[in-house]
């Protein structure tokens, strides 16, 4: 594959991925997953109350986007959700820098 298809097709990924994780509370609903399986009124109540049909159409967007999988204890993240996560946490380490050198 030429590298510009490549480029193409990452970039095009990139962007469905972002248009997913720019949804209000998409990130909040990965962020309260990222340790533990939850049940939805434990997840809801993590989350701050949202409603829950914010959250359950969130959980489906994220079952449809094979992030989230539910079990016994409740909602949890796939492995490529837990892979998604930790890919969070070079961007969280240069944004705390960037935060902080911000003046005022």
């Amino acid at each position: 594959m030429p590298s510009n298809v490549r480029q193409l097709e990452a970039k095009d990924a990139i962007n469905q991925a972002m248009a997913l994780l720019q949804r209000r509370w998409m990130l909040r609903v990965l962020w309260e997953l990222r340790d533990q399986a939850l049940t939805f009124r434990a997840l809801r109540s993590a989350c701050g109350d949202l409603s829950p049909t914010v959250l359950n159409q969130r959980l489906a967007e994220m079952r449809d986007a094979a992030l989230l999988q539910t079990g016994e204890g409740g909602y949890a993240l796939t492995p490529i959700g837990r892979e998604l996560v930790a890919a969070f946490e070079p961007l969280s380490r240069w944004a705390l820098r960037w935060r902080r050198s911000l003046p005022g």
